[in-house]
């Protein structure tokens, strides 16, 4: 469904396929881990809006220590306003920080694609995990040809 000029309402996306595009200025999240890790792999911008278990340390991560997107604020009642997004969205996007909150959204990408790419310390981490399981399992095997 069209929404103006503005956009499109789907009821489902490929999350990934979208935050993989250019197109995609910041991502208004839960701060669920999955989604907060795509992001950051994507070097997208955030905008969370927390709402139980892990998602709010989630939410601080990526505000206060990761400093890769903003955090709504609740008023009083506990209620997120419209004005609220709206700065948020702006505070990302265009205001006094966002080139800081871009440049470090890259940087963390940069360093998940270093992580993963042959050589990477994900890539040694997985290949050393494998090691152990393999010779975990020809220990077992010598144990039960010696017996």
């Amino acid at each position: 469904k069209e929404a103006g000029e503005s956009g499109l309402l789907v009821r489902w996306c490929p999350q990934l396929e979208v935050l993989a595009s250019e197109a995609i200025g910041c991502f208004f999240t839960h701060c669920g881990w999955n989604s907060i890790l795509e992001a950051l792999a994507l070097g997208v911008p955030t905008i969370g809006m927390p709402q139980w278990v892990d998602q709010p340390t989630n939410a601080m991560l990526m505000q206060d220590v990761w400093k890769v997107g903003v955090r709504v604020k609740a008023d009083k009642e506990g209620l997120v306003m419209r004005e609220e997004i709206a700065n948020c969205i702006n505070e990302v996007m265009v205001g006094e920080r966002s080139e800081e909150i871009r440049q470090n959204a890259k940087r963390l990408k940069d360093m998940a694609k270093n992580a993963f790419s042959q050589g990477g310390t994900s890539d040694k981490n997985i290949d050393e995990f494998i090691s152990k399981i393999e010779r975990s399992k020809l220990g077992e095997r010598s144990e039960e040809i010696t017996t």
